[in-house]
């Protein structure tokens, strides 16, 4: 809507990396025919104006050719139609975060009214972003304070304490999915505890009765016994294995045990566990922070005020056990207190000294401490504080170890200014990097479901599954049957090189892994060495002598949606107890992945192997009918030829039947002592000259001549012809021209496109024998993808000249032919037919096209378009050549170098005629020992092709001696190494075979003249 109300060429909003300097368009809006810009952009390729984005300040191009901070990238913003551009940035705290961008294609300037609206509308969508992203806060906030208002409720109506921890710990555990939530009262020697009340999931163990404290170990003993929360996240790797049996029998494999201290003794406890490893998530932390707290205020709610003291104590326990630190900040005085728990989460020892410029911004990620001191300072505000509520990354002071923290506070004020800032912080590093696993999770599904190669395919989940179970290395496995009793191909490895498998068997359907390749289930193993399916396989009994040491072993079936069993997926570690239920869980979920990505791969490949066929079966037959259709144009060819020899063969024999009566006429006279022979030498000039104007139309139709290309003005050259058109058309003719104004340049031949026009106007004049109207007129024009395709054209710009006459017209069956060489509707020895033939191989030569329209009795049209010429070159209408009769005064030498003896000799003596000193060399050789020798001519007139070494070589062997030393080529045929692409190369002369004595003269004295 913004881009149509201010009618520009592009409207768009991107997100800003201010650091790499790049915008990220995911649409924009396009005006007709401009197009899109999605994708990355990198700002420094269109100019310097990034530095005034990065402050904060809009961008206002009026015209990018003038706009010093666009430079000389003024062309690239023009190639995107951005020639005027408006960048309006969208900031946050942290910086410029996005951008409101118009462009247009051509020069404008932009009124304060527009910009005010574009101001407007980045507003807004600023707001609109920031309203979205709080809406995704309230939904989470939302969904945790249902939980908690439910659980305050069941509470409520509970009148005993065992009540209201049982209420707790079902709806805890049931909430956060854990395999139990218990509650314990400690003996009075804090040497053992009684279990009185639980909740176990599904399948869980109880965990009723006493327990002796000792037997949980070493850790236990300690963390308890001082009042800090017991955490371990995996006991098999945390603690001594005789430790962690004991939470292993009861089937704990994490635990987090909050302890109850009362009057300075361990009187409580209240524990959640998960049979296998777990990284305990912020999320659940802070939520079971909270529901801690919650419960015990409603236990205190029933007991006593003694009660009502032990649970006050036990919240405080709680937190501690959640991982919760806390904060306590005085703004006047600047005094800053931790806890042990918040100066773990800064990396410091429990004693450590802090303050608020050298431990709280000091301990935090750089990315992150700006925006940590604007939240904090935002929050002291007196007239509006915001709420304090923030993740940020800590980098450990003295330990160095990166974490994630979400903190939260509240200022107390007083009279107007904060007096007290307090508040907790929260570990949340687990969650974060079970985050990413989920991320993880979810684009490798994204990217198998958009993959078609298998390998790929297979590779993909295989490095996902490794990353997602920490193990050491993991493979897949292509479930290949064989007669021997199976054998399975390795299709991809990932964490360990392919050579670490060489030299062993694939896993065959033993008792260890038939689960997994029979799809029967998963099959996963603390210790492979201490499985009782372990070893039972001849002939080795176990694992081959050599390879990886594998102790925990991981595997999950790839079953397609059939029920077959593609492959299994395989992961291993050296140590034992590494893989558990979760990580079967996430592999269960790639392999469901994979074996979708895989069945469609196959279905692909099946459907392509079907396509290949059929399209064998149409290339088949279209085959066939091609056959039939070369034969056809093959025997159309056959008849073409023809009709071109036998077109060619009687022109030349009319004009041969001339040039040899004649002289025969001659010979005979002059042998009878006669010298009145001018008339047949006359006559077989003429007719030397009609062969080498036909030779000429020929190469003109072939597209063989060489064209000497200039810049040309056509308005100037078409006026400048007026005369000549007016003496050829006749009297009853009339002329007319519409040149239009403004028109383009073209780069070609002038003499040959003076010849092409005057050639259709001789054509059109035929036409109207009874006299008429021709129109000569020009126009700029454009040429579209489509007429280009159809034309074998370049879709641009290019310069139409039309000559239009209202004569008798061309029938609908003739006008296909008017292009073909020696095609004529003229009596015989009116015309030969090439006219027409030469001005299309002339244009298309030119890199144009030639357009005939026609209509019996209302007349014919013929277009020529040639290509716009966008240079500098100096502009010529026509090609004028001056010409000199013969020699100057000065003595002048031309060295003549032709094999051929006879056209060398008429060469000689022609120069000879026009007064030159002349020089023969029969080859190039030849010609450098002439001037070896001491003979340095003025001018070097030489064939382009001989053998052993060129003309064009010989001329550049001696330019290197002679820089001096003028060179005019001639030839025959344009195929050489002066001619390319129909084009004479610059700085060359040409004088094409045949050649009178007059155009001899006149290239030799011009030449010859020139500084």
């Amino acid at each position: 809507m913004l881009g149509r109300s201010l009618n520009v060429s592009r409207a768009g909003y991107g997100t800003v990396d201010t650091s790499a300097e790049t915008i990220t368009i995911v649409r924009d809006w396009n005006a007709p025919g401009i197009l899109s810009l999605a994708g990355v952009l990198c700002f420094r390729d269109y100019g310097s104006y990034i530095e005034d984005l990065k402050r904060g300040d809009t961008v206002v191009c009026a015209d990018a050719e003038e706009d010093p901070r666009v430079g000389d990238r003024a062309q690239a913003l023009e190639a995107i139609s951005a020639r005027a551009l408006v960048n309006m940035p969208i900031s946050e705290p942290d910086g410029v975060v996005a951008l409101l961008y118009l462009n247009n294609a051509t020069a404008r300037e932009w009124s304060s009214e527009e910009l005010e609206l574009i101001r407007e509308v980045a507003e807004r969508t600023r707001t609109a972003v920031e309203r979205r992203r709080a809406e995704t806060a309230v939904r989470e906030n939302e969904a945790r304070l249902r939980f908690l208002d439910a659980l305050n409720k069941e509470t409520a109506r509970t009148r005993d304490a065992d009540g209201v921890m049982a209420v707790t710990t079902r709806m805890v555990g049931e909430h956060l999915g854990v395999s139990n939530c218990a509650y314990a009262d400690m003996d009075p020697d804090e040497d053992g505890f009684t279990i009185r009340g639980d909740w176990a999931a599904a399948g869980a163990m109880h965990t009723l009765g006493h327990y002796s404290l000792a037997d949980f170990g070493r850790k236990a003993v300690r963390e308890l016994g001082a009042g800090r929360p017991l955490i371990i996240n995996d006991n098999l790797r945390e603690i001594a294995p005789e430790e962690a049996a004991t939470f292993q029998s009861i089937g704990i494999g994490s635990t987090i045990c909050m302890p109850l201290v009362k009057e300075g003794q361990l009187t409580a406890l209240m524990a959640i566990h998960h049979r296998g490893p777990h990284q305990w998530t912020p999320r659940e932390l802070a939520l079971l922070s909270e529901v801690t707290e919650r419960s015990w205020a409603h236990i205190e709610r029933v007991r006593s005020e003694q009660a009502a003291r032990e649970a006050a104590e036990r919240l405080v326990l709680a937190n501690k056990a959640a991982g919760i630190g806390t904060w306590d900040y005085d703004p006047v005085n600047d005094v800053l207190r931790w806890d042990t728990r918040c100066k773990e989460v800064f990396g410091l020892p429990p004693d450590a000294e802090v303050s608020y410029e050298g431990s709280f911004l000091k301990g935090i990620h750089p990315d992150d401490r700006q925006r940590a001191h604007e939240a904090v300072s935002a929050a002291l505000t007196p007239h509006s504080p915001t709420s304090y509520n923030i993740e940020y990354r800590t980098i450990g002071l003295e330990d160095g170890v990166e974490r994630w923290v979400a903190a939260t506070g509240q200022a107390l004020f007083s009279d107007g200014q904060a007096v007290r800032f307090i508040g907790t912080v929260l570990d949340i590093t687990a969650q974060k990097k079970t985050e990413r696993h989920l991320r993880l999770l979810n684009d490798t599904g994204a990217s198998v479901s958009r993959e078609r190669d298998l390998e790929k395919i297979v590779q993909i989940v295989t490095d996902a599954g490794v990353e997602l179970t920490g193990a050491q290395f993991g493979a897949f496995f292509y479930n290949v049957l064989a007669a021997d009793g199976g054998s399975y191909m390795l299709y991809s490895l990932s964490g360990v090189p392919r050579s670490a498998f060489e030299n062993f068997p694939m896993p065959r359907n033993t008792a260890v892994f038939e689960p997994t390749f029979k799809g029967t289930g998963v099959m996963r193993s603390d210790d492979i060495l201490q499985d009782p399916r372990y070893g039972k396989n001849a002939p080795r009994k176990g694992m081959p002598e050599g390879h990886l040491p594998v102790r925990s072993y991981l595997a999950v079936p790839v079953i397609s949606r059939t029920g077959e069993v593609l492959g299994g997926l395989f992961f291993g570690h050296a140590e034992t107890g590494r893989f558990q239920a979760e990580h079967e869980s996430a592999l269960l979920g790639i392999a469901g992945h994979a074996a979708t990505a895989i069945d469609n791969a196959q279905l692909l490949t099946r459907l392509q192997a079907l396509n290949a066929e059929l399209e064998q079966r149409v290339a088949d037959e279209i085959a066939e009918r091609m056959k039939a259709e070369e034969q056809l144009r093959q025997s159309q060819k056959m008849e073409a030829v023809g009709q071109l020899t036998g077109g060619i063969a009687h022109d030349f024999n009319n004009m041969l039947a001339v040039i040899i009566g004649s002289l025969n006429l001659a010979k005979r006279r002059l042998g009878k002592g006669e010298v009145d022979i001018g008339r047949f030498i006359d006559g077989a000039i003429d007719g030397a000259n009609r062969a080498a104007t036909l030779t000429q139309r020929l190469l003109a139709f072939s597209r063989q001549q060489p064209l000497a290309p200039e810049v040309v003005d056509i308005n100037k050259m078409v006026g400048g012809m007026s005369e000549l058109l007016d003496r050829s058309l006749g009297e009853l003719v009339r002329l007319e021209m519409v040149l239009a104004a403004g028109l383009w340049r073209v780069k070609a031949d002038p003499a040959q496109l003076e010849s092409a026009i005057l050639n259709l106007a001789v054509n059109a004049r035929d036409a109207m024998p009874k006299g008429g109207r021709l129109t000569i007129e020009t126009s700029n024009a454009s040429i579209d993808q489509k007429y280009s395709r159809e034309y074998a054209l370049i879709p641009g710009q290019y310069v139409l000249v039309a000559v239009t006459d209202n004569g008798i017209g061309i029938p609908d069956d003739v006008v296909g032919k008017v292009f073909d060489p020696f095609f004529t509707t003229k009596e015989v020895g009116k015309g030969t037919g090439l006219g027409l033939s030469q001005v299309y191989g002339f244009v298309r030569q030119s890199g144009g096209h030639v357009k005939i329209y026609s209509e019996v009795d209302v007349g014919t049209t013929v277009k020529i378009y040639l290509p716009r010429f966008a240079g500098d070159d100096v502009t010529s209408s026509a090609s004028q050549v001056a010409a000199h009769p013969g020699a100057s005064m000065q003595n002048e030498t031309i060295l003549v170098v032709e094999d051929d003896e006879r056209v060398r000799s008429i060469s000689c003596e022609s120069l000879r005629e026009l007064g030159y000193n002349v020089l023969e060399a029969a080859s190039a050789r030849e010609a450098l020992r002439t001037i070896e020798n001491g003979s340095v001519p003025d001018l070097l007139f030489t064939d382009v092709v001989m053998p052993d070494m060129t003309g064009a070589e010989l001329a550049a062997a001696l330019s290197k001696r002679h820089p001096e030393l003028k060179v005019l080529f001639t030839t025959g045929y344009t195929r050489n190494a002066i001619v390319h692409n129909g084009m004479l190369d610059a700085g060359k002369h040409l004088l094409s075979k045949p050649f009178a004595i007059e155009d001899l003269a006149a290239k030799v004295r011009n030449l010859l003249d020139e500084s």
